[in-house]
């Protein structure tokens, strides 16, 4: 049996498929001598009669060394970790500091129907360098099955819901502060209550900290409060208890900012005055 030219060879024999005695491929492909010594080469066939021999070719080079693969590309941006934020530095005596343009940690406090969050956004969306808003009941509402609402009682469940808000809160600021975005946080925090205190924020952000009381009258805070609703709303007697202790602020030492009879951007306004007044000489807390 014959077979064209360039046809694949016969399959290699199988009990029931034909003859298999006296079959090789070599004697349809004989080896050409020497084959052994370059593995993989073929000879150049010899020269026709009456013709010179081609010169040779150049010598086979060994493929080169496969390259290091380069690295992959994620799209991943190394960010610098956030660390305890420091006091912001004050400007030259003869020049006026502008917190405006200033990347700063604020802490807004105030009672309930205060305005805090409201102020906190408008502060935030005004100003000249990218600034977050972080506030700690939207963070603890992140909390959905199972969220201790302290409007049924503070317990330990409550109490620790708290405390996760307000480190995670610290810990989103310190990160937006180490690449350069300044952060607002608001939160009601109690002079009087150690557990919800003062400290607490200082020791997850840093020194750097600029707390701001926000202190309207309680009629105002009562009539805020009743235009709220689900569990941001209070009883009047639970606002009115808030607001009494908040007026242990007076005298901490604290800036605070009677905003009764300002309106948002009124209030934010001051607020940046206020911060100025902090950067030239940080209060002591």
């Amino acid at each position: 049996m014959q077979h064209a030219v360039g046809s694949p060879l016969p399959p290699p024999h199988q009990p029931g498929h034909g003859p298999a005695t006296g079959w090789s491929p070599a004697a349809h492909h004989p080896v050409p001598p020497n084959a052994g010594a370059h593995p993989g080469s073929v000879p150049p066939p010899p020269p026709a009669p009456g013709y010179p021999a081609p010169p040779p070719g150049p010598a086979a080079t060994p493929p080169p060394a496969s390259a290091p693969p380069a690295p992959e590309t994620t799209g991943h941006v190394p960010l610098p970790p956030g660390g305890p934020v420091a006091m912001p530095m004050a400007p030259p005596a003869a020049a006026v500091p502008d917190p405006t343009a200033t990347t700063l940690a604020v802490l807004l406090i105030g009672p309930a129907g205060a305005g805090k969050t409201s102020v906190a956004k408008f502060w935030a969306d005004h100003r000249r360098v990218p600034t977050a808003h972080i506030s700690l009941d939207d963070v603890r509402e992140w909390v959905r099955s199972g969220f201790a609402d302290p409007q049924a009682g503070w317990n330990d469940n409550s109490e620790a819901q708290y405390r996760l808000a307000r480190r995670t809160c610290g810990f989103a600021a310190r990160n937006f502060l180490a690449n350069g975005i300044s952060c607002i946080l608001d939160d009601a925090v109690f002079p009087d209550r150690p557990v919800v205190g003062l400290g607490g924020w200082k020791r997850h952000v840093g020194p750097g900290l600029l707390p701001v009381v926000l202190l309207p009258g309680l009629d105002i805070v009562l009539e805020r409060n009743a235009e709220r609703s689900g569990n941001r709303r209070l009883s009047d007697e639970e606002v009115a208890r808030i607001h009494g202790r908040m007026a242990g602020w007076y005298g901490s030492g604290l800036p605070i900012i009677d905003n009764s009879q300002l309106d948002v951007p009124e209030t934010a306004r001051i607020l940046d005055d206020v911060l100025a007044r902090s950067i030239a000489s940080p209060p002591q807390w």
